[in-house]
């Protein structure tokens, strides 16, 4: 590869980053505020701003009536390089 493939290469639009984002929220119990329960929310997003979270965070403070307590957030690229290694053996046809 040469350095006009290389500036060919570069001139490409850049794909936006989209992943599987989850969500894990804690939230206080309406009827007993001492107590925590867990749900997790899944979609895939787009880092690194998460719209999709941030529509889904705003949803609930605006609908559900169980307050917040925290909010864990991961997530895992959709593309990524390919994984290769050698096989650990020799295999001979005919």
């Amino acid at each position: 590869m040469d350095l006009s493939d290389l500036q060919r290469l570069a001139r490409f639009p850049l794909l936006p980053d989209w992943r599987l984002t989850t969500a894990e929220l804690l939230y206080h119990m309406p009827d007993h505020p001492g107590v925590l329960q867990s749900f997790i929310w899944q979609k895939h997003d787009l880092a690194p701003r998460f719209p999709e979270l941030g529509r889904f965070l705003d949803f609930w403070r605006r609908e559900i009536e169980a307050p917040l307590h925290s909010v864990r957030v991961a997530s895992a690229a959709l593309t990524r390089p390919a994984e290769l290694r050698y096989a650990g053996g020799q295999f001979t046809l005919h």
